[in-house]
């Protein structure tokens, strides 16, 4: 049976690093605490996946020794990689090309959806033992998680990134290169003040990921 990856893509929590959108609103400090209860409930969502391998995969270069997620994580069993490429696509082409030549099944999630549960992350790879690709839609144009079964690296170029543009552009590429795709349920992710209301009123799901 062909193994499962969960990647995480994520920042270490730094004041003034994190949610720069919303801490425009509510203040970094808060913007810092709203995205430490966002990654602790991603790691949880992971562990409860079902993955057969765990992988934290960090921007800005990587860890840093002074903080403690990383070792707390590779002592759990986790992988601790960095986020290599130009933007977003290319970052995200990366870690799920670099698991598929490990000839694993890889879903990718980021940090910041607070509607993903573990059902959404089996049924992603329940969908890769059929489907070229799957993705979980966000209310705001992008998408919640990636996955592949295969190497499509043509879904990850010429995409509008952080517009509302994302998903569409995704499956107009994907049709293009003749990808079996799977389309998840919608889910939403925590952007501005208004999303982080929603969320603390009670919002559907667990925590996850928003690619935007």
């Amino acid at each position: 049976m062909t193994p499962t990856r969960l990647i995480v893509f994520a920042r270490l929590p730094e004041l003034g690093r994190v949610k720069t959108r919303l801490a425009a609103t509510i203040g970094a400090p808060r913007a810092l605490e709203v995205y430490v209860r966002l990654l602790d409930a991603t790691v949880a969502l992971a562990q409860a996946s079902g993955a057969d391998r765990l992988e934290l995969c960090l921007a800005d270069g990587g860890p840093s020794s002074a903080h403690p997620l990383p070792a707390a994580l590779e002592a759990r069993g986790w992988t601790v990689t960095v986020q290599r490429g130009a933007d977003l696509g290319a970052r995200m082409r990366e870690a799920l090309e670099r698991s598929l030549e490990l000839g694993e099944r890889p879903v990718l999630v980021g940090s910041d959806c607070p509607a993903l549960c573990p059902a959404d992350l089996q049924a992603a790879f329940s969908a890769l033992e059929g489907a070229d690709a799957v993705f979980a839609p966000t209310e705001d144009g992008g998408y919640a998680l990636v996955g592949l079964s295969r190497s499509l690296p043509t879904l990850f170029a010429e995409v509008p990134w952080g517009s509302a543009e994302v998903a569409l552009r995704t499956r107009e590429l994907a049709r293009q290169a003749g990808a079996r795709v799977e389309w998840l349920r919608t889910v939403w992710d925590v952007d501005v003040e208004a999303d982080l209301i929603r969320w603390e009123r009670g919002g559907e799901g667990g925590a996850g990921s928003g690619v935007r």
